[in-house]
């Protein structure tokens, strides 16, 4: 199934987009593809918030990283300020997605 993006009027991919492409080329209707699209982003979240990875195929992997505190300084003052403990959200892209991005700045097009 090859799901053409170029036709979008923005350089962004927004659920919306997503939307409309599963409605226009898959033939859900409209209700139904952005349900989908907000379950599938609903359970990613879901997921990393439980402290669980998410590895797509082909895609990437998306992580809970849990970063310590630290001392961190004001740029304005320059005064000292600490920095507290924090869960983040990591991406790594698979090597499949990798090779794909490669080949494609090897053409030559955008």
């Amino acid at each position: 199934m090859n799901m053409n993006v170029v036709s979008l009027e923005t350089n962004a991919l927004t659920k919306a987009h997503l939307a409309d492409l599963l409605f226009d080329q898959i033939g859900l209707n409209k209700r139904e593809s952005k349900d989908m699209v907000e379950a599938f982003f609903d359970l990613i979240a879901q997921k990393l918030i439980a402290g669980e990875d998410v590895k797509v195929t082909g895609f990437g992997n998306f992580q809970i990283r849990t970063k310590a505190p630290r001392p961190g300084r004001n740029p304005r003052t320059g005064e000292s300020v600490p920095i507290h403990a924090r869960r983040v959200v990591t991406f790594h892209a698979s090597q499949k997605l990798k090779v794909q991005i490669q080949n494609q700045d090897d053409a030559g097009e955008p």
